[in-house]
């Protein structure tokens, strides 16, 4: 059975389609317009009730959220593709914990200049000068310390490409 992967090409959507890549996996994406507002079209909503991209259904299986869907599939095809997740506990636990970095601290930041500087401009409304400041800031030391990390390993989790690096896909 092919899995569906609902979303635009783009944003959080990207790390699901890169991951089913990595990890060889036949899909098919059905896009979904969010600037159009298809996401809250009450079939999408049946799918994810609040709104938001990615959704995949594999088979009977219906799942959300961009990082639950790559973790999902990473573990489901360990032995397919590349190796997402490490291949002892302690690679896995860096995984992790780089995913949560990911998570916690640089896609907050990012996607706050990503709507501040070039969506507020498409949908005509001013953009928030004080959030950019303050959300660079907060990228910067981010950055600063993906820096050091990437000093002293090829990727963030190790001398491996992981989740970790696949979730910073935008």
């Amino acid at each position: 059975m092919v899995v569906k992967v609902y979303g635009p090409d783009f944003d959080s959507a990207k790390r699901v389609l890169v991951c089913l890549i990595e990890k060889e996996v036949e899909f098919e994406t059905v896009p979904i317009d969010i600037i159009k507002g298809q996401n809250k079209d009450p079939d999408f909503l049946n799918l994810q009730p609040f709104g938001v991209v990615p959704v995949i259904q594999d088979g009977d299986y219906t799942l959300f959220e961009s990082r639950a869907i790559i973790r999902y599939y990473a573990e489901k095809y360990k032995s397919q593709g590349t190796d997402l997740l490490g291949k002892s506990i302690e690679e896995r636990g860096a995984v992790e914990q780089w995913l949560e970095v990911e998570a916690q601290n640089y896609h907050p930041a990012i996607c706050t200049l990503v709507i501040e500087i070039l969506f507020a401009r498409k949908k005509g409304t001013p953009s928030d000068v004080k959030a950019i400041k303050e959300n660079e800031k907060k990228l910067g030391k981010v950055l600063d310390i993906y820096e050091e990390r990437l000093s002293k390993s090829k990727y963030l989790a190790g001398n491996f490409f992981s989740l970790a690096d696949l979730s910073h896909l935008l």
